[in-house]
């Protein structure tokens, strides 16, 4: 039997740290797995649910979007993967007998790590306006009161839907259905968080917004650059596939702000030898500041172009001349401004040395296969679309897209991100995609642009907005500027959240709440057309089946399909023509539905019943065509921007730990780190702290500098000597979500600058 869950929140702010790790997995990684494991699911449940994790029959894993190899091993899950699993598996229950013994008042008060060890929800809860506990109310009850708040609104653009990157495709493409259906675009998702300047800057220049890498490119690239990612926390598996590139004569460049533990040394649990010795990953570090990227590559590509025009026309092989002429636009502008790229400039916006960047710039020209991947580290600056750019330029110079074992590889953050985004999770969709929707449904989808996640939350705060429903996540503790985040929530009619498990957000309420539980990946899911399953698509674009086999957690819950389906039947009554019932009971109904709409689903149910599913076309990586406005790559040319950071000051970006995916804390260590038992910690580096006049162990209050001049302040912070790039400081999330503005955001894609906020330290009151 499982660990009960904690009755006292932990205290937090005393963390002890010890020096960090070199490298990732191997025993320990093990040991923490299946003990934390048997904590929430006990030795049995443990064994039974983590062999199907992954596999081709089973259930695809709740964590990261990273694809599984075609030939699987036993236990094809990471540490976090497993951690992932055991949240969702534990035998820990949240109980209407739970919330009638905890006001919402008191649930407010505590940490999200007690919040979600507390269990599994079992039913569906309502808190009534000016009520102070969650009361248990049957389903019928709860869609009927989403309905009354609905109907009443002026106008369907005053309710958001939210989608967590969990939802599966069936959910997915039913959630956004029925929104249009009542007649708004409002549907805001995690991407517009994470990875929206990927999508925004790859439309642009080669006219998809996804990676243009399979998984077996990885294993031909001669060069692989790693930018602004944490794989041995955030995609463990990915180490695997690093580690096999290395095995067949790939290098390694790893781009960070801090040194990681996973791209110095891998030992993989899955082989003895992996376990004993490991395997050295990167051949160069480049100690970047943050914010420094668009900087590095604009200089890199100046040295290509110089290598090129150096050999006098007699082709130095440098540039692919004959791919830049066939497949690509505006070489000449982008050459201009590439040429002018300036070294100091470049020196001091990156840190670096020049030898360092002399250094990669011989391992790209040695290189006929590159690929870029990159995450959050590159796509939360102000100037990140650019940065993304310009990575693409990189490629594009020397023919790297649309070549095995070379391109862009973006790498997602939750299990179906992209697949919701597919679906048509999109608050400004394509008018190619409402045209199939009003041809296969019959009813005029809106036109107008809704609103993203910025922007609903700004509607929230003034009162645009109403109606909040949110399927899956966790938004209150995802998005940025805690306070006002929290208060535009407030301001809301009706808060509805379709959960797995408590957190943040159902304690920060409308003046009316539901929270719906769901079923998770791990469970098997029976309807009146039978035993169900799922499909997903994974951060290469394949897309394959998912299996729960679990029992449920209760008897009360309902998937996120039959969720959609009960609603829109309550909301749009017998104006809709669209058969929820039908859906509802078989979701091969659904998928028939999505092959006539979305392109590359054709005969989907057939597709995807075979073993491992099967990959959606990409045009530059299949065809080198790009669906572009020009119909060619487009090369590109913008100022290079970096952050300027004041004396005295430190530019901060937030992270995860290793107990950690998204909001879902584990638990209070970060092994690699060497921070243990807390989170409340500031990562500097010890020059720059000598400079402040901060002693390792102290503790400060961060505090961020915008031009609003609104002071924003996260309290009683330990300050950690840590290697970071020199004048940069690091901290988790979402404790430092407070310190970024709302209007803080990416150009042309709207995403929080959650990576480049300038803060000043304080000795703090706890010290």
């Amino acid at each position: 039997m499982a660990t009960k869950p904690p009755k006292a929140d932990p205290v937090q702010d005393a963390p002890q740290v010890a020096e960090p790790k070199h490298a990732a997995a191997g025993l320990p990684a093990i040991g923490h797995s299946l003990r934390m494991a048997q904590q929430q699911m006990g030795v049995k449940r443990t064994a039974l649910t983590l062999l199907r994790v992954n596999q081709k029959d089973g259930f695809d894993c709740p964590g990261c979007a990273w694809p599984e190899p075609d030939h699987r091993h036993a236990a094809e899950f990471c540490e976090n993967g497993a951690k992932a699993v055991a949240e969702e598996a534990t035998l820990r229950r949240v109980t209407p007998e739970f919330f009638a013994a905890h006001p919402v008042a008191d649930l407010a008060t505590r940490s999200g790590y007690w919040l979600g060890q507390q269990g599994r929800l079992t039913h569906p809860m309502y808190l009534p306006e000016g009520g102070e506990h969650y009361e248990p109310v049957s389903w019928e009850r709860a869609f009927d009161i989403v309905a009354e708040e609905m109907t009443a609104l002026a106008s369907p653009d005053e309710a958001v839907f939210y989608t967590s990157g969990r939802t599966s495709n069936e959910a997915a493409f039913l959630y956004q259905l029925f929104a249009r259906e009542l007649g708004t675009n409002n549907l805001p998702d995690c991407s517009n968080m994470c990875h929206e300047s990927s999508g925004s800057a790859l439309s642009e220049t080669i006219g998809i917004g996804k990676g243009s890498v399979l998984l077996e490119d990885l294993y031909k690239a001669d060069l692989i650059i790693v930018a602004g990612q944490n794989p041995g926390t955030n995609h463990p598996r990915m180490l695997s596939a690093l580690e096999k590139a290395k095995a067949g004569g790939a290098k390694i460049i790893t781009v960070n702000p801090l040194p990681e533990a996973g791209m110095e040394r891998f030992k993989n649990p899955q082989t003895p030898q992996g376990m004993l010795k490991g395997a050295a990953l990167t051949d160069l570090f480049l100690h970047i500041r943050i914010g420094g990227d668009q900087a590095l590559f604009r200089l890199l590509n100046k040295l290509i172009l110089a290598e090129h025009d150096s050999a006098s026309g007699a082709g130095s092989g440098a540039v692919d001349e004959a791919f830049v002429r066939e497949h690509t636009h505006g070489f000449e502008e982008f050459a201009e401004a590439a040429r002018a790229a300036d070294w100091d400039e470049t020196l001091t916006a990156t840190g670096l040395t020049r030898a360092e960047i002399e250094q990669a710039l011989r391992m790209v020209l040695a290189s006929e296969r590159t690929i870029v991947c990159w995450a959050m580290g590159l796509t939360q600056h102000k100037h990140s679309v650019p940065t993304i750019r310009e990575v693409v330029n990189f490629l594009l110079l020397r023919g790297n897209i649309g070549r095995p074992g070379a391109g862009v590889c973006p790498v997602r953050g939750h299990s179906n991100v992209q697949g919701d985004r597919t679906m048509g999770i999109f608050e400004r969709p394509a008018p190619a995609f409402l045209d199939a929707l009003e041809k296969e449904f019959g009813f005029a989808p809106p036109r107008e642009h809704g609103f993203d996640v910025v922007r609903a939350i700004r509607a929230l705060r003034d009162g645009e907005a109403k109606v909040f429903f949110a399927m899956g996540g966790n938004f209150v503790s995802a998005s940025p500027d805690t306070e006002v985040t929290e208060a535009a929530m407030r301001r809301a009619r009706l808060t509805v959240h379709v959960s797995t498990k408590l957190n943040r957000s159902h304690v920060v309420t409308g003046a009316r709440a539901l929270i719906l539980p769901t079923l998770g990946r791990t469970e098997r899911d029976l309807q009146g057309g039978g035993e169900q399953f799922v499909t997903v698509e994974d951060s290469m674009g394949l897309v394959h089946a998912s299996r729960g086999r679990l029992e449920p957690a209760s008897r009360h819950l309902l998937s996120e399909p039959a969720i959609v389906c009960r609603l829109a039947c309550r909301v749009l009554g017998e104006s809709s023509r669209t058969p929820w019932g039908e859906f509802e009971k078989d979701y091969a109904a659904i998928r028939d539905r999505i092959a006539r709409v979305i392109p590359g689903f054709e005969d989907f149910n057939a597709r995807v019943a075979r073993p491992g599913g099967f990959a959606l076309p990409h045009a530059p990586r299949d065809e080198r065509r790009f669906p572009t406005a020009t119909g060619k790559a487009n090369f590109t040319a913008a100022p290079v921007e970096y952050p300027k950071v004041p004396e005295g000051r430190l530019l901060l970006q937030t992270l995860r730990s290793h107990d950690q995916y998204n909001t879902t804390i584990y638990g209070l260590d970060d092994r690699y780190r060497g921070i243990k038992n807390g989170r409340r910690v500031v990562m500097i580096n010890p020059e720059d702290a000598q400079r402040l006049n901060l002693a390792d162990g102290s503790y400060v209050d961060l505090v961020s500098e915008w031009q609003d001049g609104i002071e924003r302040r996260a309290p009683g912070f330990r300050v950690v000597h840590y290697p970071t790039a020199r004048g940069c400081a690091a901290a988790y999330y979402p404790e430092t979500n407070v310190l970024v503005p709302l209007d803080a955001t990416a150009d042309t894609s709207n995403t929080p600058a959650s990576k480049s906020v300038v803060v000043r330290l304080e000795q703090s009151a706890t010290d």
